[in-house]
C-alpha cells in the first residue's frame, strides 16, 4: 500500500485528486499519515533559513458512511473514505 500511494504522487498532475477508502483501521492510519505528511511544509531545523519544502498534498477531508448506509449494508460501517488533492509543487 505504501508504494502505492507514494507511486500516485509521481501520477496525479496539480489539481488531481487522491480518493483512497479504506476498510480497515491499520489501513486508515496509513493513508492519514501519508496525506498528513505530504500535506505540510517540512522545515530544516539545521538550516533555519533555507526554503521549507513545499507541500505536494492538500487535505480536502474524510467521509464516513451514513447510519442508513450502515443499516442496508452492516460491513460498510468501518469504511473510510480521505481526499486529498494535488498541489502544484
Amino acid at each position: 500500500m505504501q508504494h502505492a500511494l507514494e507511486a500516485s504522487l509521481q501520477v496525479l498532475k496539480p489539481g488531481g485528486r487522491l480518493v483512497v477508502i479504506s476498510f480497515h483501521s491499520l489501513e486508515d492510519r496509513i493513508v492519514k499519515q501519508f496525506i498528513a505528511k505530504h500535506s505540510r511544509d517540512e522545515y530544516d531545523r539545521r538550516a533555519p533559513f533555507a526554503a521549507p519544502k513545499v507541500m505536494k498534498l492538500k487535505a480536502l477531508g474524510r467521509t464516513k458512511p451514513s447510519a442508513d448506509e450502515v443499516a442496508g449494508n452492516a460491513r460498510s460501517r468501518s469504511a473510510v473514505m480521505r481526499v486529498a488533492q494535488r498541489t502544484s509543487a
